[in-house]
């Protein structure tokens, strides 16, 4: 089986390292790729755009199609391909507008009883100025559209988020969701779905913010470990408040979803709560969790683009994964580029290297989340610990690295 995977970052090269193990697959294609993703598949390079994607399609006609990044799949490219005849990993536009706009989560939330937390949104700036003078901080002040995990501004006070949907109405066309604050343990709930059926993969955490103890801005996501373990009555409450509902949801209201589906939750003290919704898999969870896959990552894949993902036995790992991620000076928001990175020829044993942001060989920073660290053991805890003994065999000068990835677990 031939498959091509879109997208260029971390995310994109731990797809491609599991798809090229896959015996089922015998021909990884990633476009645009990057170049630390050589040594897992063909790199076409490009732009990525719809165009040049599609070109590729037409020249490779690959077996199955794994849409990476969000942006092409709120824009409908899962839609536009399948009419085409290919086998898609990833939903259509109305299944991606669950990331696509949070006001339109946060309704269909609502709708179906979702736990979540409460809110309002607005598309007016005076609108939602008038709200924030009504409810007073702290507050969570989230972008309704895409902004790569970046659009979240948890403000401590009333000047903080005064600045923060200020900076929202700033773009054109802009809605902002304001949302009460909770409190409690976040987890990552990825699920593969085929509209009839779903795989849970094993519950993982991210670390949002760019500073150790969960301080600084939001970002896309600084590290990830997986399995996070939960009590029998947790997984249970996840699975009948939680995804049962969400489900349940997607069929009543007609709306075809084949692909991955996260759901971010926080466990507040009254139960678990839903944050957010993404359409694809997370970054950088993709990259701790894929790693303890044991089943063939092809054939699942195309399971769930084929809908019979019940035929197939996914099987998982015993042990634990822990990425960290080495992001470059200034992330998020002016992060240094071409600064140039040695890594070692031979890797530290139990883990693995997954390219977010390089360009050329050696290789040099080409965007804000450049390297991640993978580490593997029996425990989150040896996972953790091998992870960042790779991040200190790399040399990177003055990259970002939080050093609290997992602890504590």
């Amino acid at each position: 089986m031939k498959v091509m995977v879109i997208g260029s970052g971390g995310r994109e090269h731990a797809l491609c390292w599991a798809l090229d193990r896959a015996p089922s697959v015998n021909d990884v294609v990633v476009v645009p790729g990057n170049d630390g993703i050589a040594d897992s598949a063909r790199v076409i390079g490009g732009t990525g755009d719809e165009r040049g994607v599609r070109i590729v399609a037409e020249a490779e006609n690959p077996d199955l199609i794994v849409i990476g990044p969000e942006a092409p799949l709120v824009a409908g490219w899962g839609d536009s391909l399948r009419q085409d005849g290919y086998k898609v990993l990833g939903p259509g536009a109305a299944g991606a507008r669950l990331e696509g706009s949070k006001r339109y989560a946060k309704e269909f939330m609502d709708r179906h009883g979702v736990p979540t937390a409460g809110f309002a949104a607005f598309g007016e700036l005076d609108d939602a100025l008038r709200h924030l003078e009504r409810v007073g901080a702290p507050l969570v002040v989230k972008d309704s559209g895409l902004r790569a995990g970046k659009g979240v501004t948890v403000a401590e006070s009333a000047a903080d988020a005064r600045t923060a949907i200020e900076a929202i109405f700033q773009e054109p066309d802009a809605e902002v969701v304001l949302e009460e604050r909770l409190t409690g343990p976040e987890i990552s709930v990825i699920l593969l779905v085929d509209g009839e059926s779903h795989v849970a993969l094993p519950p993982s955490r991210d670390h949002k913010r760019a500073f150790d103890g969960g301080r600084g801005p939001n970002t896309g996501g600084m590290g990830a470990v997986a399995p996070v373990p939960l009590t029998a009555e947790q997984d249970t409450a996840l699975t009948q408040q939680v995804v049962g509902p969400v489900l349940r949801g997607l069929r009543e209201e007609g709306i075809p979803f084949s692909g991955v589906l996260y759901v971010g939750a926080m466990l507040t003290p009254t139960g678990f709560k839903v944050l957010e919704f993404n359409c694809r898999f997370g970054d950088p969870e993709t990259q701790a969790l894929l790693p303890l896959l044991q089943s063939d990552a092809g054939e699942l894949f195309q399971a769930v683009a084929e809908n019979r993902l019940a035929e197939v036995d996914v099987r998982w790992s015993t042990g634990a994964a822990a990425c960290v991620v080495m992001a470059a000076e200034g992330y998020p928001d002016s992060p240094v580029v071409g600064v140039p990175i040695r890594v070692p020829r031979d890797l530290p044993e139990h883990t693995l290297l997954f390219h977010a942001g390089t360009e050329g060989r050696p290789p040099v920073s080409k965007g804000g989340r450049v390297l991640d660290a993978v580490g593997l053991g029996e425990s989150v805890a040896q996972a953790v610990e091998r992870a960042y003994r790779l991040v200190d065999a790399i040399d990177f000068p003055r990259a970002l690295v939080r050093r609290d990835i997992g602890r504590g677990m």
